[in-house]
């Protein structure tokens, strides 16, 4: 579902299919490494330098969180439901497709197949805001399928966020 390039130059790509959910390709497109059987809905992948080492963070929209772990499928931290949100009645609604990691290492996540947040938790792991959500008004989102952070202007960094059924791109601040 995505790919991203780390700092050897070699492709990182994530599918759904658990007998390898990560493959690890050379430039060449010979498959050097591939880990994982535990992510059946594996679609976000986002690659992160945290402190001189590659981490990444997979969205898996049927485990309804996002796992970061090391460029050997080592887990280090799992991000879940937003429970005490009071925007969920179930962790069943909540079926992430998209991350991006802001230098102070908030992590916010797209809520593509479930109910249209952008969750974003603090590197500590702990809930700090949801903005978007369902709706018809220009801050709602629907299918917020991808996000990215800008940092084109490092004073003033904004999330690009898609809502896929508009055909629309929107900016954020990062408070939403």
């Amino acid at each position: 579902h995505e790919m991203a390039f780390d700092r050897k130059g070699r492709i990182l790509l994530i599918t759904n299919e658990t007998r390898n959910n990560v493959l690890i390709f050379n430039k060449d497109g010979k498959v050097l490494e591939a880990w994982g059987t535990e992510f059946p809905g594996g679609h976000g992948l986002t690659l992160v330098d945290e402190g001189g080492e590659e981490m990444l963070y997979i969205a898996d929209y049927e485990r309804h969180e996002v796992v970061k772990t090391t460029l050997k499928g080592r887990v280090i931290q799992t991000f879940g439901f937003p429970a005490d949100s009071g925007k969920y009645q179930s962790k069943e609604e909540f079926k992430p497709t998209e991350t991006a990691v802001a230098p102070n290492g908030d992590v916010f996540i797209a809520d593509g197949y479930g109910q249209d947040w952008v969750v974003q938790y603090g590197a500590d792991g702990q809930l700090k805001h949801l903005f978007g959500g369902k709706g018809a008004q220009t801050d709602n989102l629907n299918n917020a399928h991808g996000v990215a952070l800008d940092t084109r202007d490092p004073a003033n960094p904004v999330l690009l966020v898609t809502s896929r059924v508009e055909n629309t791109l929107k900016r954020y601040s990062l408070e939403g």
